[in-house]
């Protein structure tokens, strides 16, 4: 269901295109003030919410690599006592495995004990001292599931919610579907750190476009260090006056052409021209965190914009408070194939305090019940030992949620004895996207795009919300 999206002027209707004919690109800035919402880009296509929602804005902290769900929220006494032992013929046979393919496999132990942690006696790992403090605000699934078992593919899915590149992203349909809840800033944003304790790969920017969905939906990348958008200051000698005088012309030409030309991408250039005035003003602003008290960046474990999981942990916060609707954070560190013992604990040791931080500052801000935290990566790891290390792993793997509508001190669902298989709630990489829409009150089946033939969706043609995790 689409808006029509009229302008009233007195008592009839002006549809948009019209009034962007008619009207000067001055009138237009004068009407994004006074009623926010009538420019291109800003509006969502929905009507109304399909249910009531739960959350409004999401953020989303990526484990690129692929964490070990064995050494981080998934304990298995029993592949400790199988350790070095064969692994039994019965869970491997037939299936994908990455790079162990037709290698003697054998079971490697978890390699850090786990504790009882909150009231709830959530199940952590010792490696994250800090989440232990907040296992009562979290939703720790164990059996999640995926169908790709190299990285770039597993992140379109995760990301798109197929493993066809080019679709729209989680981020660029949440704004298409509800709009933009800030004029100064993207609606969907991205940033990105590296740790120092795994092999860091590559992320691509497909990653977070809008693919069909009209490209002023897709995801900004702010960079963690110097300027976090690429020109964002004005040259020298040149005043704002003299920049939006620059601006409004091109505007003006571009409104000339779309008259001729009907083609929606130009109501997106002018919008993102738009955005990109404000956002000299609107970035530097976030990004300064002079104004931030110590105490608040002891708690994040940073100094400042020093490009570290912490300081874009803080910034999230940040973005959120200013509005955003999609935080997506990639911490590179977790493909761990070697030496996962000591690795898995300095990547741990990495974003443990921030996501903890994280956790407790929007709940003093009152932020917390009406933010969705999602925490995991693309795949998990093998139970069997790729020499010191484990191997990509499809079956079964964890992530935790936290948040509005989200029921803390859950664990929900599980992997068979040896950690290889989930095997009671399934939760598939779809079942994550429909739960996130459904607590932004969207029916996830009823969101859908008309592309090649099709209605297209994030969820692909599959997808159920885990009520399992929901308060």
């Amino acid at each position: 269901m689409k808006k029509s999206n009229p302008l009233e002027f007195g008592d009839h209707p002006l549809p948009r295109r019209a009034f962007l004919g008619r009207a000067g690109i001055g009138s237009m800035a004068l009407a994004s003030l006074l009623r926010p919402g009538l420019l291109p880009g800003d509006d969502g296509v929905l009507d109304r919410l399909h249910h009531r929602p739960r959350v409004k804005r999401v953020i989303h902290l990526y484990m690129a690599g692929g964490p070990t769900h064995l050494e981080t929220f998934d304990f298995k006494p029993e592949l400790r006592k199988m350790d070095g032992k064969p692994m039994p013929e019965s869970f491997t046979k037939g299936q994908p495995i990455a790079q162990l393919q037709n290698k003697e496999l054998k079971c490697l132990g978890p390699q850090h004990d786990f504790l009882s942690r909150g009231q709830s006696g959530q199940e952590i790992s010792e490696i994250f001292p800090h989440l232990g403090t907040v296992a009562d605000d979290l939703a720790i699934v164990r059996s999640m599931r995926t169908d790709a078992i190299n990285h770039d593919p597993a992140h379109t899915l995760m990301n798109t919610g197929t493993l066809i590149s080019g679709r729209p992203s989680m981020g660029s349909w949440m704004l298409y579907g509800l709009g933009s809840l800030t004029h100064d800033l993207p609606g969907f944003v991205v940033l990105s750190s590296i740790g120092k304790h795994g092999q860091s790969q590559p992320i691509s920017a497909r990653q977070w476009h809008s693919g069909f969905l009209p490209s002023r939906f897709q995801g900004v990348e702010l960079r963690s260090v110097g300027d976090p958008v690429l020109y964002v200051g004005r040259p020298g000698g040149v005043s704002a006056g003299r920049q939006r005088d620059v601006v409004e012309a091109v505007n003006r030409l571009n409104l000339l052409h779309e008259r001729t030309t009907r083609d929606p991408e130009i109501r997106t250039r002018i919008a993102q021209y738009e955005m990109a005035f404000r956002m000299q003003t609107s970035v530097p602003d976030l990004v300064d965190l002079a104004n931030e008290p110590e105490s608040v960046k002891e708690m994040y474990g940073t100094k400042g914009a020093d490009g570290s999981f912490a300081a874009n942990c803080l910034l999230a916060r940040r973005l959120v408070e200013r509005g955003v609707r999609f935080v997506q954070l990639y911490h590179r560190g977790w493909d761990h194939h070697g030496s996962v013992k000591d690795k898995v604990k300095g990547t741990a040791g990495e974003v443990d305090q921030a996501c903890a931080a994280l956790i407790k500052d929007l709940k003093q801000r009152g932020l917390f019940d009406e933010t969705l935290i999602i925490w995991g990566g693309e795949f998990g790891r093998t139970p069997m030992a790729q020499g010191s290390g484990r191997d990509h792993h499809i079956k079964g793997f964890s992530m935790w949620f936290a948040g509005g509508g989200i029921r803390g001190g859950t664990t929900y669902g599980s992997t068979d004895e040896l950690g290889y298989n989930a095997v009671e709630d399934v939760v598939h990489v779809n079942d994550l996207q429909a739960t996130l829409l459904h607590l932004l009150g969207v029916d996830h089946k009823r969101l859908t795009v008309k592309f090649q033939g099709l209605d297209m969706r994030l969820t692909n043609i599959a997808g159920k919300v885990v009520q399992g995790i929901l308060a």
